[in-house]
């Protein structure tokens, strides 16, 4: 079975995106502090942070989706080495396509960031009362802050949606946010008043 240290090398040297270190223990500890159990996870890579989630109470049960199959299968053997099968249930395909009517007490963004808003929009209604989104990644390497760090054109105009939905959630009165922007590379959490 891998251990973590084995995940998060794996990840690095492969170029896998996962969770910066302070960004999945602020995570981890929320989860324990609000006893939350019913989890969405909305990017699944190698099942890094689902595992990590899972292992802290057997109680936790997680949907995970990931629509790249090589990534998939890996997130497959990893959480099979971990024996959280019964625990966590990976869903291959586009998140778009996922539908339920299950209530989650959190639901966690970390996939394509220009789809945030998109990802908000499809799972509000399956947020539980007192549940929170947590999105990932609004700093973008600082790069949203400073857009001059990249050059390329993609990613100026994903920035660029990054900055107006970080806008949104800070300014929408339905939204109770929290914005942690020294957390993992810019973590918000985010309640709903309205779904």
């Amino acid at each position: 079975m891998p251990s973590i240290d084995e995940l998060e090398a794996y990840a690095h040297e492969n170029h896998v995106p996962i969770m910066m270190k302070t960004g999945i223990e602020f995570i981890l500890e929320l989860i324990r502090n609000q006893a939350y159990t019913r989890i969405l996870e909305l990017g699944t890579a190698i099942g890094y942070s689902a595992i990590r989630m899972a292992r802290i109470s057997p109680l936790i049960q997680i949907d995970t989706l990931e629509n790249d199959s090589e990534r998939a299968q890996v997130a497959m053997k990893n959480i099979a080495a971990e024996h959280l099968e019964s625990q966590i249930r990976l869903h291959v395909m586009d998140i778009a396509e996922f539908q339920t009517d299950q209530q989650y007490d959190l639901i966690f963004v970390d996939a394509a960031k220009a789809q945030y808003p998109h990802y908000m929009q499809q799972f509000r209604t399956n947020l539980a009362e007192g549940g929170v989104f947590v999105f990932d990644n609004l700093n973008f390497h600082g790069m949203v802050e400073d857009p001059s760090l990249t050059e390329n054109k993609g990613t100026k105009q994903m920035i660029k949606k990054l900055r107006r939905f970080r806008e949104t959630l800070m300014t929408d009165p339905n939204c109770l946010t929290q914005f942690y922007p020294e957390v993992g590379d810019g973590v918000a959490v985010v309640g709903l008043l309205r779904k």
